[in-house]
C-alpha cells in the first residue's frame, strides 16, 4: 500500500481495519518501516546541520559576535 502513488490515511485505514489479520499486520509493519526510514533521514539531516552550523549556543554566540562587530 505504501508503494501506491496516491496512498493516504484512508488507504492505510482500510488495510489496518481489514478483516484478514495478516493484511493488518503487514500494513502496520509497512508503516513502521516508513516511519523508521523518515526518522533516520531526519536524524541524519540534524547531524549534518549540527556539524555544519553547530548547536544553539554556537549559533547564539556567532550572532552576538556578528552584531557586536557591526556596531563597532
Amino acid at each position: 500500500m505504501n508503494r501506491q502513488r496516491e496512498s493516504n490515511n484512508e488507504t492505510f485505514k482500510k488495510g489496518i481495519e481489514h478483516p484478514d489479520p495478516a493484511i493488518c499486520v503487514n500494513v502496520i509493519i509497512g508503516l513502521i518501516h516508513v516511519t523508521t526510514y523518515l526518522l533516520d533521514q531526519q536524524i541524519r539531516r540534524l547531524e549534518k546541520d549540527f556539524l555544519k552550523e553547530g548547536g544553539i549556543r554556537e549559533r547564539m554566540t556567532s550572532a552576538r559576535l556578528d552584531r557586536r562587530n557591526k556596531n563597532s
